[in-house]
């Protein structure tokens, strides 16, 4: 009987117990070559010897598919038991202010996110989480009970926030997380917290794809993200990405319509905000250049400004009248160099290994008032300048937090500084529906001295003293009986002090509002009270006043015979009227905005867009709620890496 060779197996001790038996019912052929199959530890034999083999040294079973699993995704696994003593739910209660009628806010929404505990009982989460926030608790993994949280300091520009909890048994048996650093690409994270769609915690994990500076849709700032595969939905906002039992970064928006792109924040910037709230005490932002800047890709613009064929750089274009850089660097110059570092004619710089990034991290990075030296090329030569770094405001703010909307009501004409939180209240494309040319200078505009606004007439309350002038609405207001305002204090100032019989307002297109004094005032206080305003002033306008009035009191005017002359609310500056007092019910509370970056021109509607990812109890829309959605973005040149404001 011819033998059929059943598989090949190992030569071992259990052979040699078994050798008899099985070499009487092995081929002749078989056993001549037993000391040859010997020496090579492989022998054939047939199935009756197979089946004694591995009788007697069966090999162990094959673990399970789930216990395999648990053994390749080890860092999943070993982020659920760090998470669970240190991540939270966090439940916000918020209200947005009303940019048309800013005496009021919108009602009242709640919504979820999750947050970390870190060194020193802090819990750190994202700005939008606790945006607008009237009430804050917090929860912890497996507990049933909520904790009054308040908060320490917000940054809405790089969507960060630290929250407190003064109550000892919360910080029982919690784990503070430790930052990492950043990871490099294909690197496995877990991103840990509580999305919607449940109550527990929740783990999704994934790679990083990407590493470089990305619009933060909450802050409308260009700060460095890493892009990870990972699912991050609404809810995951302010959770920990973490790797090897360290946080890598702070989940905190993802591009919807795309599937499985999410951003967490990295370490630097986390560290950067921590380290400005230790050292003053709040948030003291990200510094920018101030500069609108160029590629010099192109052959010939490089001859043009004399640069040598190893020279690379940026062109200048534009500089902000309040950057340091404005005395010291000229239009037209090329930056060849920050702080040593050679950048590229594309904008970039080395980063890490083989990879690159735009140089406003460099410039980012940088705490205030630090200098950096910059190498510039002029006239076909080279300089060094040394520049001192602080973070900018644009004319037209981008948004408003912790504060109600500044407006004055005179004679029913509402006044408002630009803002681009007004703007949004047209709607969510209201880059296209809001006024045109309103919309363009809250993009391009630059203020040329500090505290400097657009002032605009944002509606007409409808009055016999105004009619006529309702068509004239939601334009910029220029002067004041021929004075060139500079901000809305200062109309409110000319207004209140004014000594002619007349006021007059001139406004863009020359158009012209004129208004008898007297009768005005008399107008306002009916106007008020028919539309329920509580004052013809924000509370901010009103402390200033009393600030005025309490430090330089003005002599009395002379008032009119009418007994309703002067109306209760009326601001301006007499020994014997008290101070005005601020309304009760119009306290300042901390606020947010979904806003964009001043070079983040919303050019059409793109089917993929970034999104927040807080979760709400209602859809939040990009135009004036708390989720965002980003239109596809039109960066011109280099205004968005350099942070030109």
């Amino acid at each position: 009987m011819l033998l059929r060779t059943a598989r090949r197996v190992w030569y071992s001790s259990s052979f040699s117990l078994h050798k008899d038996s099985i070499l009487k019912r092995c081929s002749s052929s078989i056993v001549n070559n037993y000391e040859k199959e010997e020496e090579e530890k492989i022998r054939p034999c047939s199935s009756l010897a197979a089946h004694v083999l591995l009788r007697n040294n069966r090999p162990r079973p094959r673990p399970r598919p789930r216990l395999q699993r648990l053994n390749k995704d080890k860092d999943a696994y070993s982020a659920i038991e760090v998470a669970l003593d240190s991540v939270v739910k966090i439940f916000t209660v918020s209200t947005s202010p009303n940019y048309f009628l800013p005496w009021q806010n919108k009602s009242q929404r709640e919504s979820m996110g999750s947050g970390f505990v870190i060194s020193g009982r802090k819990i750190l989460t994202n700005a939008h989480v606790v945006a607008d926030h009237t009430f804050l608790l917090v929860r912890k993994h497996g507990s049933p009970t909520k904790y009054r949280a308040q908060i320490q300091a917000v940054g809405h520009e790089c969507d960060l926030a630290i929250l407190l909890v003064q109550s000892d048994e919360f910080w029982e048996g919690m784990n503070f997380l430790e930052l990492g650093d950043i990871p490099f690409l294909q690197e496995a994270v877990a991103v840990v917290g509580y999305p919607q769609g449940g109550d527990n915690i929740s783990v999704t994990k994934g790679v990083v794809s990407r590493v470089e500076p990305t619009q933060y849709v909450h802050g409308a700032t260009q700060l460095m993200a890493i892009q990870i595969d990972a699912a991050i939905n609404p809810g995951n906002s302010g959770g920990p990405a973490i790797m090897a039992n360290k946080v890598a970064g702070v989940a905190f928006q993802n591009l919807s319509g795309a599937e499985n792109i999410g951003y967490i924040i990295p370490v630097p910037v986390i560290k950067h905000f921590l380290a400005g709230v230790e050292e003053s005490g709040k948030y003291v932002g990200f510094c920018s250049l101030g500069l609108l800047c160029q590629p010099t890709e192109n052959v010939q613009l490089r001859n043009h400004f004399k640069m040598l064929p190893e020279m690379t750089g940026v062109l200048v274009s534009k500089i902000n009248p309040l950057s340091d850089a404005y005395k010291i660097l000229k239009k037209d110059d090329i930056i060849l160099a920050f702080d040593g570092v050679p950048i590229a004619n594309d904008g970039t710089v080395p980063f890490r290994n083989r990879e690159r990034i735009t140089f406003d991290y460099l410039v980012s990075m940088k705490k205030p008032n630090e200098t950096a030296v910059v190498k510039v090329l002029r006239d076909g030569k080279e300089y060094e300048f040394s520049i001192t770094l602080q973070p900018l405001q644009p004319l037209v703010p981008v948004h408003q937090f912790d504060k109600l909307p500044s407006y004055y009501i005179f004679a029913g004409l509402v006044f408002v500084p630009l803002t681009q939180p007004f703007l949004h209240e047209y709607g969510e494309d209201w880059y296209n529906t809001s006024p045109r040319r309103l919309c363009e200078r809250a993009l391009r505009e630059l203020p040329k001295k500090a505290g400097e606004q657009l002032v605009i007439l944002s509606q007409v309350l409808m009055d016999d003293i105004n009619a006529g002038y309702e068509r004239l609405a939601e334009l910029q207001v220029k002067k004041v009986n021929g004075v060139e305002i500079e901000n809305l204090k200062h109309l409110c100032q000319l207004v209140e002090n004014c000594n002619n019989e007349s006021v007059r307002f001139d406004l863009e297109d020359e158009r012209v509002i004129v208004l008898h004094y007297h009768l005005a005032k008399i107008a306002s206080s009916k106007i008020l009270k028919r539309h329920r305003i509580p004052s013809a002033l924000s509370n901010d306008l009103v402390d200033e006043q009393n600030s005025l009035e309490a430090g330089h009191p003005q002599p009395s005017r002379a008032t009119p015979s009418h007994p309703r002359a002067t109306p209760p609310l009326a601001t301006r500056a007499t020994p014997s009227r008290p101070l005005l007092a601020q309304p009760p019910h119009l306290e300042p509370i901390s606020l947010s905005h979904p806003i964009w970056r001043l070079q983040a021109v919303t050019h059409r509607r793109s089917s993929r867009s970034l999104s927040r990812t807080r979760s709400g109890s209602q859809p939040i829309l990009a135009a004036d709620e708390a989720v965002d959605e980003v239109d596809e973005l039109v960066i011109e040149g280099f205004a968005g890496f350099v942070g030109f404001p």
